[in-house]
């Protein structure tokens, strides 16, 4: 009885010595499982979209003071032109002609000024006769400077640094006067050109911010600002002619011509972020309206308080507090505090973030 005492007392003292030295199980933080989505609507959401094209600011349809016959074409479609170059060129034969025989005409009427002159002073003609010659004169004299500009008139010259966007005559051609033979696109900026539906023309107003996208780059947004609203509207298509400036790095990343689409936001609380309602959660302070938003690299959550508008059936519009890359906490957000890690899934259950994570030892949570 005495030695099964003492073995008893020795398995207990060996026991509670392995008790001793070893170390206590590593409590395991396990990750919640929660809905995350991430606001409705906001800068890149759009009400509504208007297809355009790229416009020059400066657009100046370029075209002869005179009519003639288009012999020379030094320019085309696409060139890049400076203020004062030669870009066309009439056939000056006519303009030559006309502008010698007012020449002559000048001389013919100058020489018999002079004659006049003598004549006046010596009492052989009246004064009257000595005034029409020499309004007969001066008549003359403008009529050769007209003649002699319009001569110079045969050179169709840039006004301004630009380039060629259309060509509109061809060499051989006969020219009207006034007729556009090119169209001149300044480089003081860039702009689409919209049309802005007569339903929606009181809501858009001038300078107010937009988007544009580039047909051919779908994924790049371009900042830009309504800058002139036609004040009548198209007599057949009922539309208001807009246009949209594009205005430093913006404007260099367009071509003339290019297609676009110019996204606008609906005014007002129609343009804010939204969340669904089952989202909302009372701040911190439990009077204020906040939402748990994830970490995406930690997995973990923090209430971030928020500004709210008028509740909608569903949803509610987010004025201020989460910009719209933020992952909020759709469901399952009662039961989690602050610095909680999570699971975040989507609808459809599936990791938003990739694969979930093996549980961490809560030791080593910071």
């Amino acid at each position: 009885m005495r030695l099964e005492l003492k073995v008893a007392m020795q398995v207990l003292a060996v026991s509670t010595a392995l008790a001793a030295c070893g170390k206590p199980e590593a409590q395991v933080e396990v990750a919640a499982s929660v809905l995350v989505v991430q606001p409705d609507g906001g800068p890149q959401s759009t009400s509504s979209a208007y297809a355009g094209d790229i416009r020059a600011r400066e657009e100046s349809a370029l075209s002869f003071r005179i009519g003639g016959a288009l012999v020379k074409r030094l320019v085309d479609a696409g060139d890049r032109v400076r203020r004062g170059q030669v870009l066309a060129e009439l056939d000056p034969g006519d303009a030559g002609l006309q502008a010698a025989a007012a020449q002559a005409e000048m001389v013919r009427l100058g020489g018999d000024l002079e004659r006049y002159r003598t004549l006046v002073a010596q009492k052989l003609v009246s004064q009257s006769a000595f005034d029409a010659q020499q309004a007969a004169y001066r008549a003359a004299r403008a009529q050769y400077q007209l003649t002699r500009n319009q001569s110079a008139y045969t050179r169709l010259v840039a006004p301004r640094d630009g380039v060629i966007a259309n060509r509109l005559a061809e060499a051989g051609q006969t020219v009207a006067a006034g007729q556009t033979v090119y169209t001149l696109a300044g480089d003081a900026g860039r702009e689409v050109a919209i049309a802005l539906p007569e339903s929606r023309i009181r809501e858009i107003r001038v300078g107010q911010p937009v988007l544009v996208e580039l047909w051919s780059a779908p994924d790049v947004r371009l900042p830009g600002r309504i800058r002139e609203i036609s004040p009548a509207a198209d007599p057949q298509a009922r539309t208001y002619a807009a246009r949209v400036a594009l205005d430093g790095d913006a404007a260099a990343q367009v071509e003339l011509g290019q297609s676009a689409r110019v996204y606008m936001q609906a005014p007002g609380e129609a343009a804010a972020l939204g969340v669904p309602l089952s989202a909302l959660q009372r701040g911190s302070d439990g009077k204020s309206t906040a939402l748990w938003v994830v970490d995406p690299k930690t997995r973990r959550v923090h209430l971030a308080p928020v500004q709210i508008g008028a509740y909608a059936e569903d949803m509610v519009p987010v004025l201020g507090g989460i910009d719209a890359g933020a992952w909020v906490v759709a469901a399952g957000g009662q039961l989690l505090r602050e610095g909680q890690r999570v699971a975040p899934v989507d609808r459809d259950n599936r990791p938003v973030f990739g694969p979930v994570l093996e549980a961490v030892p809560a030791a080593a949570v910071k």
